[in-house]
């Protein structure tokens, strides 16, 4: 990770640290809205498109596949040309998959639909390396807060997200349109945010430099590999929950804006705690607080198989929420702190391809056990809270195993 540039003086420094965090929170907020827009209404889009209702979030799926794609190729762009530049590509990868799903909708075509929701992946996976930038000017004690700061400011497209929805997805003749019209502009108008962000571009490695270690080299540092697997757990465990969300809800008879409600719940759920996450991790350490995200998972899970009453779908999602908080930024500040400045990209890229390669996987699994593992709404529901199981158990294993490593002198 890189550290505060040594040519400017301390209290430059960390005004242009704590700048840069504002600019992210900011587009955390605004660009981020559309995150929770498409993932409200994109299993319901392509449900009504889908020639076959398995299919109903291979929509959603195809996000994260975009991003699983492109988190390599952005993370070494961004290694080249700087964050700013690789931030605007992925605003521009947003509006243009908009665009063509919203061309999508207005002819009826799933294919459409599906390049659109692809070329969305382009900004999912920039929006990926906002942790990672925050971090990018912070001194050591900053670091997690910067982290925690920025994804806090998910809580603003927590609100200005699912709201959208409400007003935008009936707006139209065409259901739908009116929503993936509004993530055009939300687009366009947040990509001027990074005009106002100050990360120098990486150095240009001299002939002689460090090269870091391998791929493979990397992979096999325990605290790397850890972190990956806690991330790609946390992460695709809450995308196949919440991509079954609002299928779920609709199908036990209600409405869209209580669907909306519920991913509201899940996303102010995911980032609220972000106030405080990065102080929690630098009291009590990462690997307490992704063993207690792993927990939340586990008991998110539970509630889920309680019952469908509404408070039941809020109770669950609202823990999946924090579950994913604790285990994502604690992980993600576990990775941090285990490579050097000049493997940054490497090691970044490396950890977004496996993380988003596995909640692709989550996301195509979700509508599959959604609407074709059981008879009905509930027992498909059942089936996705119970597939949590082994890979929370994965992850928790491999969390022990690197407490009971002998800590290195």
């Amino acid at each position: 990770m890189a550290p505060i540039d040594p040519t400017l003086p301390v209290s430059a420094a960390e005004t242009r640290a704590k700048r840069n965090v504002a600019v992210l929170v900011a587009a955390q907020g605004l660009l981020g809205a559309q995150m929770p827009m498409i993932f409200t209404i994109g299993g319901l889009a392509g449900q009504s498109l889908a020639p076959n209702a398995c299919f109903a979030t291979l929509p959603i799926s195809l996000i994260v596949l975009g991003s699983m794609l492109t988190a390599t190729p952005i993370s070494a762009f961004m290694q080249k040309f700087g964050r700013r530049a690789g931030f605007f590509v992925g605003a521009m990868g947003g509006a243009t998959g908009a665009a063509i799903g919203a061309w999508g909708l207005i002819t009826q075509s799933f294919a459409l639909f599906l390049l659109g929701s692809l070329l969305t992946g382009i900004y999912m996976s920039a929006q990926g390396f906002y942790r990672f930038a925050a971090a990018d000017t912070a001194s050591d004690s900053f670091r997690p807060k910067a982290i925690s700061y920025v994804m806090a400011g998910g809580l603003a497209s927590a609100i200005i997200g699912p709201q959208l929805v409400k007003v935008t997805s009936e707006s139209m003749v065409v259901p739908f349109l009116g929503t993936y019209l509004a993530v055009i502009a939300i687009n366009l108008i947040g990509a001027l945010l990074f005009v106002f962000l100050d990360i120098p571009k990486p150095p240009v490695p001299a002939h002689d430099a460090p090269r870091g270690r391998s791929r493979m080299e990397l992979l096999r540092d325990p605290t790397i590999a850890v972190a990956i697997i806690c991330a790609m757990v946390s992460y695709a465990l809450m995308n196949l929950v919440m991509t079954s969300t609002p299928l779920a809800v609709v199908g036990c008879g209600f409405g869209q804006a209580s669907a909306a409600d519920v991913v509201t719940a899940h996303v102010l759920a995911m980032f609220a705690p972000s106030f405080f996450t990065g102080h929690v991790i630098a009291r009590f350490g990462t690997t307490k607080v992704v063993a207690t995200g792993l927990v939340l998972l586990a008991a998110a899970g539970g509630i889920a198989l309680q019952g469908v009453d509404l408070m039941n779908f809020f109770g669950a999602l609202v823990l999946l929420g924090i579950g994913w908080n604790f285990g994502f930024i604690g992980a993600t500040t576990m990775l941090a702190g285990a490579h050097a400045p000049h493997e940054r990209g490497r090691v970044q890229g490396l950890n977004d391809a496996i993380v988003f390669g596995c909640v692709t996987l989550a996301s195509l699994a979700s509508g599959g056990l959604m609407n074709c593992a059981g008879g009905d709404v509930v027992q498909g529901w059942n089936a996705v809270n119970i597939a949590m199981v082994p890979f929370l158990t994965l992850a928790g294993a491999a969390l022990i195993w690197l407490s009971l490593r002998p800590k290195a002198v």
